[in-house]
């Protein structure tokens, strides 16, 4: 009989724990953002961006001039040519070639430092968010909260309530 009730317990228990083990599964709650729309469409991001391209119009309009001049003297150099002496010749060819490399630099360093600071500021516009995700996340019970994923249940996704957070006013 003491055998008998020894079972009876382990089974109890162990229904017990698959019963609590199942209604903790239950409860379990997973979100998903798409960080990528977050940079689309937040205010915040579309901001930066209008920020960025008035921090480096400037540049921007001196490297085209730059290079509609280069290729206007290039053009001219290459009507002219024929009828140009050796020497003068040689010396232009190596002028066009100094100022194409002089171009090339000045639009590397461009490009490089348009991509630092478009980092830096997606980077703040990040933290920003991950800001608001953890908001909503805890405000909303969420066990998890993902950003990347290969598929995802649009039901899941929580992008939508992330970005009207970050578009509020008074928003952190």
């Amino acid at each position: 009989m003491n055998t008998f009730f020894r079972h009876c317990s382990v089974g109890i228990l162990l229904g017990t724990l698959a019963l609590s083990a199942s209604a903790q599964t239950e409860q379990f709650r997973a979100g998903f953002v798409n960080t990528d729309r977050i940079f689309r469409e937040a205010n915040t991001a579309k901001a930066a961006q209008v920020k960025l391209e008035q921090e480096f119009a400037k540049r921007e309009k001196e490297l085209l001039d730059q290079g509609n001049a280069l290729k206007s003297a290039s053009d001219k150099f290459e009507r002219e040519a024929p009828t140009l002496a050796e020497s003068q010749r040689t010396t232009r060819q190596r002028q066009l070639v100094e100022q194409d490399r002089d171009f090339q630099r000045k639009r590397r360093e461009f490009q490089e430092d348009l991509n630092s600071r478009k980092n830096e500021e997606l980077q703040q516009v990040l933290e920003r968010a991950n800001r608001v995700v953890k908001t909503v996340a805890e405000q909303e019970k969420y066990d998890v909260i993902l950003q990347e994923a290969v598929y995802i249940n649009p039901a899941y996704d929580i992008t939508d309530k992330v970005i009207k957070a970050l578009n509020a006013p008074g928003a952190k």
